[in-house]
C-alpha cells in the first residue's frame, strides 16, 4: 500500500481534529474550548425594547447645544433660546448676524430651518427623524454588547429581533447577584451631561411648591446621594458623546470616584464654558442625576473631570464600563425576562448526546451490515468529520445551542450519504462488468456532481438561516455549515484517497467483503 496525497490530507485532517477538539471533550483547562450556549449551560435570558423617542429628544437638546456654542463662538447675541415640542427656538438681535448664522446652520445635514424675520425654528427632517430612530436600536445593539464584553462573559448574545427590540442571552448567569448586575449593565443608559446651574433660581428651588415646580419639569434634578434638588439650564454644555475615556480611580479620602476624558471638541467646549463662568457651579449630571455640582475655581483645560457620589467599587467599575462603551441614545426596559437552570442544560446534553450516539451507532453498524470493508471506510470518514467539527468549533470559540447539537446529529446522517451516494456508484459499475480500478475512479466521478449540487443548497439555505436567523438558529447553521464542508473533505477527498491505497489488494472473488455484493459481475 502507498501513501498518496488525499490520504495524507485526509491524515492530517484527523490529526488537526483530534487535537483541537480534545479539550473540550476532556474538559482540558488549557486550548480551544467550544463554548456551551444559554440552553445548555444555562443562563440569562432578556427580551429588551427601545424608546426610540427619547432619541429623539436627545438629538434636539444636542442640535440646540451645537447651535448655541456655534452662535457664541461667533459672538452672536440670540435671546429667548429654547427647546419645545420637539423644536429649537430662538432668535437673533442684531439682523447683521443672520449671514452668519445661516451659514452656521447649512452646515448641519437632517434639520429643516424656519424663520420669520429674526425668529428661527429649527426641527429634524422626517427622514432625519426615521435614520435617528434606526440608529438609536442599532446604537443600543452595539453598546449593550461592547459592555457585556468589557463586563468579562463568555459569548453573550446580543442582536436586532423584529423592529425595534434587542434579544440579550448571557450564559453561564447562575446567582441573582449576577443577574441583577447583567440587567443593571445592559439597560443603563449612562447618559453623561455637563450642565450650568441656574444660578439666579437655585436658591429657591427646595422652597417651591409644586405648582412652581411644574413650570420648570425635568430642569430639576435630584442628588443621587443626598436627594438634593438642583435646577439646571435647558441646554447642556457638552454630553457623553464627547467623552473618550472613563476609569475608575479613588480620592484622597480612598472613595472610589470616576475619572473621564473629553475629545478635543469637548475639552474646548469645557474650557471655554469654565473660562466664562469662574465662580459659578457646574452639575455633573448621569441619567439625570446630578452626581456632583463643585463651584468653577478657574477655567479647567485638558479636557478631563471626575465624578463622585458614593460609589461603591463595584458601582464604579459598572458606570465607568457603560461611560467608556457609550451611552444608550434611547433609553431600553425589559420586555421579557427568564432564567435557564443548569440542571435543564445538563439534561439538554445527556439528551442530546444520547441522540448523537444512538444515532451514530446506528449508522456505523448499518453501513458495516450493509457495504462491507466499504462501510468501514464511510464510518472512518465520518468519525473525522465529527472530530473535525468540533475542532473547528473550539478554534474559531464558536457557541454550541442545543439546535446546534440537532446540526450535528443531522450531519452524522448527511456524511454518510455521500458515501453511500459512491458505494452505490461503485457497486452499479462493478456489476455492469468494469474492473475495481474504473469501477472506484468512475463511482466518485459519477458521484461527485449529485453530492456537491447537494452539499451546496444545504449550504446556501445554512448561509441564508444564519444571515437571517437569530440565536439558536445560528448556533444550528454553524454546525451545519462546518458539518457540510468537513463532510466533503472528508467523505470525498479522503475516501477516495483510502481506495486508492487499497485497490491493489481488492480482488474480485472477494467483493462481498469489500463492498457487500457478490462475485459475479465484478472485474479484476
Amino acid at each position: 500500500m502507498k501513501l498518496n496525497y488525499r490520504v495524507v490530507i485526509f491524515i492530517a485532517a484527523a490529526i488537526f481534529g483530534l487535537t483541537l477538539s480534545a479539550p473540550s471533550l476532556l474538559q482540558l483547562e488549557k486550548g480551544s474550548k467550544i463554548t456551551l450556549g444559554l440552553d445548555l449551560q444555562g443562563g440569562l435570558h432578556m427580551l429588551l425594547g427601545v424608546d426610540t423617542d427619547e432619541a429623539i429628544r436627545s438629538k434636539i437638546k444636542s442640535l440646540a447645544s451645537s447651535i448655541k456654542y456655534a452662535a457664541e463662538d461667533e459672538d452672536l447675541i440670540i435671546d429667548d433660546f429654547k427647546v419645545r415640542n420637539g423644536k429649537v427656538a430662538f432668535e437673533l438681535l442684531d439682523r447683521d448676524d443672520v449671514p452668519k448664522m445661516d451659514a452656521i446652520l447649512e452646515k448641519i445635514e437632517g434639520i429643516a430651518v424656519e424663520k420669520d424675520g429674526l425668529k428661527y425654528t429649527v426641527s429634524l427632517t422626517p427622514q432625519e427623524v426615521e435614520s435617528v430612530k434606526k440608529y438609536a436600536i442599532t446604537q443600543a445593539v452595539d453598546t449593550i454588547r461592547n459592555r457585556l464584553d468589557q463586563f468579562g462573559l463568555a459569548e453573550p448574545t446580543v442582536a436586532k429581533q423584529g423592529k425595534d427590540k434587542i434579544l440579550v442571552e448571557v450564559p453561564g448567569i447562575k446567582t441573582p447577584e449576577q443577574e441583577q448586575r447583567i440587567r443593571e449593565l445592559s439597560a443603563k443608559a449612562a447618559h453623561l451631561q455637563l450642565m450650568a446651574i441656574d444660578e439666579e433660581r437655585a436658591a429657591n428651588v427646595e422652597n417651591m411648591t409644586p405648582a412652581e415646580a411644574a413650570k420648570y419639569g425635568d430642569l430639576i434634578l435630584k442628588g443621587a446621594q443626598d436627594g438634593r434638588k438642583y435646577l439646571v439650564k435647558e441646554i447642556p454644555i457638552l454630553d457623553g458623546s464627547m467623552l473618550t475615556d472613563a476609569r475608575v480611580a479613588f480620592d484622597q479620602n480612598n472613595q472610589p470616584v470616576i475619572n473621564f476624558s473629553l475629545n478635543s471638541q469637548g475639552a474646548q467646549i469645557f474650557g471655554d464654558f469654565t473660562g466664562k463662568n469662574v465662580g459659578k457651579r457646574l452639575a455633573v449630571v448621569l441619567d439625570n442625576k446630578v452626581y456632583s455640582a463643585p463651584v468653577i475655581r478657574e477655567r479647567i483645560g485638558g479636557g478631563s473631570g471626575q465624578i463622585s457620589g458614593g460609589f461603591t467599587v463595584k458601582e464604579a467599575h459598572d458606570v465607568a464600563i457603560a461611560l467608556r462603551s457609550g451611552a444608550l441614545l434611547a433609553p431600553v426596559f425589559m420586555e421579557e425576562k427568564r432564567s435557564v437552570g443548569p440542571s435543564l442544560g445538563a439534561d439538554s446534553i445527556k439528551a442530546s448526546m444520547i441522540a448523537l450516539i444512538t444515532g451514530f451507532i446506528a449508522v456505523v453498524f448499518f453501513m458495516v451490515f450493509y457495504y462491507g470493508i466499504a462501510g468501514i471506510v464511510a464510518d472512518l470518514a465520518l468519525i473525522v468529520n465529527l472530530f473535525l467539527i468540533l475542532a473547528i468549533m473550539a478554534l474559531f470559540g464558536a457557541t454550541l445551542t442545543l439546535p446546534g447539537m440537532a446540526g450535528i446529529v443531522l450531519t452524522v446522517g448527511m456524511a454518510v450519504d455521500a458515501n453511500v451516494i459512491i458505494n452505490e456508484r461503485i457497486r452499479e459499475l462493478l456489476y455492469q462488468g468494469k474492473s475495481i480500478t474504473k469501477a472506484i475512479e468512475q463511482g466518485y466521478a459519477n458521484a461527485f456532481s449529485a453530492i456537491l449540487d447537494a452539499n451546496i443548497t444545504t449550504l446556501i439555505a445554512a448561509v441564508v438561516l444564519y444571515a437571517y436567523g437569530t440565536g439558536p438558529i445560528k448556533g444550528f447553521a454553524i454546525t451545519m455549515s462546518i458539518g457540510i464542508l468537513a463532510s466533503m473533505l472528508t467523505a470525498i477527498l479522503g475516501t477516495h484517497g483510502i481506495w486508492q491505497m487499497l485497490e491493489p489488494r481488492i480482488r474480485k472473488e472477494r467483493l462481498n467483503l469489500w463492498f457487500g455484493i457478490k462475485a459475479e459481475g465484478g472485474g479484476k
